[in-house]
């Protein structure tokens, strides 16, 4: 069995950059926007979790995006919601233009994924965003958000990337999964939404290798999801499958050592899981 490593070393490149080196292959977590949370969007959180988990002066939210460069490949995962040029910005620092973006996986359909493909974002009408990128989309959230029960924001911006659109069906955790590029697979984390997906982050080194979950929405208020994964927030569309899907994404993680990423963990963004009661520990890295 392979062994993993994972000495995953994580530096502030700029001001809400984070890099993260998996092996060859280097991950930054990009920092869109950052504001005060609210915990109203718990479901079922009573005062006692809520008092346990969350300082007094309150909470920091934030939406972030991840650029992975492989030896071959800029790709994003998710662009955040596209209100200005944060996340372009950032991309610039990095020494990448737009239409040196290969590829964008969006890990399911909800605003502040996929608002930053249309220039102007949710609000703006203008083109394409990565003129060159071909656009992969889990194939039960397309169906759902632009057929059962249709987002016409999502519909508008995905039309703008015709000819370049891909739809996908994540593995499931244990199984077989198919990477969509070489060291980037998409495993299945159902819930949050239909087709809700994290990315598995592999590069192997002869018999070792090191890993890392780009893990989405599976959690939206770290401070009380880690150690209370089975409290689910009101943007699940099915609130019990989201809770069993992050119980089983931070067992997995704990159990196998893998360092874990969202989109909704303050900088920088990356940690390590560790079982601790009926709840998970997030440290970060």
């Amino acid at each position: 069995m392979k062994k993993t490593t994972n000495s995953v070393k994580k530096n502030m490149v700029a001001d809400g950059i984070f890099a993260q080196q998996v092996g060859r292959i280097e991950v930054f977590m990009l920092v869109e926007s950052q504001a005060l949370g609210d915990a109203g969007i718990l479901l079922n959180a009573d005062h006692e979790i809520l008092a346990r988990c969350i300082p007094k002066e309150g909470f920091t939210k934030t939406t972030n995006a991840f650029l992975i460069k492989t030896p071959e490949k800029n790709i994003m995962i998710d662009t955040g919601i596209g209100a200005g040029d944060t996340i372009l910005d950032r991309l610039r620092t990095l020494g990448l233009e737009p239409d040196m973006i290969d590829a964008v996986l969006l890990t399911h359909l909800h605003r502040d994924h996929f608002g930053g493909l249309r220039l102007g974002g949710l609000q703006g009408d203008g083109g394409a965003v990565f003129p060159n990128a071909s656009i992969f989309v889990p194939a039960r959230d397309f169906e759902y958000f632009t057929q059962i029960n249709l987002n016409q924001a999502a519909a508008d911006i995905l039309a703008l990337y015709e000819g370049r659109l891909d739809t996908f069906e994540p593995g499931g955790l244990g199984g077989a999964i198919v990477p969509l590029f070489s060291g980037i697979s998409p495993v299945a984390n159902f819930g949050h939404t239909p087709g809700h997906t994290v990315f598995l982050i592999e590069d192997e080194i002869e018999d070792e290798g090191e890993r890392l979950f780009i893990a989405g929405d599976f959690l939206h208020i770290a401070l009380v999801q880690f150690p209370n994964p089975d409290i689910s927030a009101t943007y699940d569309v099915n609130p019990a499958a989201a809770a069993a899907s992050r119980r089983q994404i931070l067992g997995y993680a704990a159990t196998n050592n893998i360092p874990i990423g969202g989109m909704h963990i303050i900088q920088p963004g990356v940690g390590r899981v560790e079982a601790e009661g009926n709840g998970f520990r997030f440290v970060p890295m």
